[in-house]
């Protein structure tokens, strides 16, 4: 699977404010960038950083007026499907270091106030097959709808409404996971077939030795996913942080198969 991506971002600024922004794909194992472009319109320095894990890259840029970042990627992912369900348990005693601190509640994942819901609903399932089941839960209880949903929704207030967005799809799933003790995070990333057209929040659990990519939308699969960066929940994996008021002028996020035979542009949402 080789992916094109296009982002154009464009956003005005009453006032001077330090702006965090993660747009680039990361390089890992399994995706390759094979042509990259990160253009910054600012007249301030730029500066660079690693995302959380080492995965990805963030960069600090100044918005002063305006701020326009204009970004294109070929993406190649080498990553084979697999079958969540068939994988074994891991017991948390044998978990690596970079696994374990996916097993706490952070801010927008109370993971610990799903522990009775959990051990009631998914009784005598374990490993993948429970993985599998709490995908299939939250996908068949959530309705896709952004009349709910903002900056401060949580996986539990998600949970009473039973709507959202990607995030809050990505923190309800993570939620459940991690009360289930499956090390669970959330994942910025692009993907084709998405809609609405946006940047993608998804997850990904540890299993049999690796972390899974999930969407618990059902509108991409692991294997045509590619991860942007990782956290404990959204507010980690933000595409932009602004630290101060902004404006949005324009926003484009395309997302295209290219060796897909009349594959064409296609958005992420």
């Amino acid at each position: 699977m080789r992916l094109s991506i296009d982002v154009h971002l464009d956003y005005g600024f009453p006032e001077p404010a330090d702006v965090l922004f993660q747009v680039e794909a990361a390089a890992t194992a399994d995706q390759w960038i094979e042509r990259e472009s990160l253009v910054i319109h600012s007249d301030h320095p730029i500066r660079a950083l690693p995302g959380e894990e080492g995965i990805g890259q963030r960069c600090w840029a100044r918005g002063d007026q305006r701020l326009v970042v204009d970004y294109q990627a070929i993406v190649a992912i080498y990553r084979p499907r697999i079958d969540l369900a068939a994988l074994p348990e891991t017991p948390v005693r044998a978990l690596p270091a970079e696994a374990v601190r996916y097993l706490l509640p952070s801010r927008y994942i109370e993971s610990d106030r799903f522990e009775n819901f959990v051990r009631d609903t998914f009784a005598g399932l374990s490993g993948g097959a429970l993985a599998a089941a709490l995908v299939d839960w939250v996908r068949g209880h959530m309705t896709y709808s952004n009349a709910v949903s903002n900056g401060r929704s949580s996986a539990l207030t998600t949970f009473a409404e039973r709507r959202g967005v990607c995030r809050d799809y990505a923190h309800l799933l993570v939620a459940l996971a991690r009360a289930c003790e499956i090390p669970a995070r959330c994942v910025g990333a692009y993907a084709p077939g998405v809609d609405p057209p946006d940047f993608h929040a998804v997850a990904e659990l540890w299993l049999d030795g690796g972390w899974r990519l999930v969407d618990a939308t059902g509108m991409a699969s692991g294997d045509d996913l590619v991860r942007v960066g990782v956290g404990l929940d959204a507010t980690e994996i933000a595409f932009m942080t602004i630290f101060g008021v902004a404006t949005l002028q324009r926003q484009t996020v395309c997302v295209r198969r290219i060796d897909d035979a009349g594959g064409g542009d296609q958005g992420t949402g």
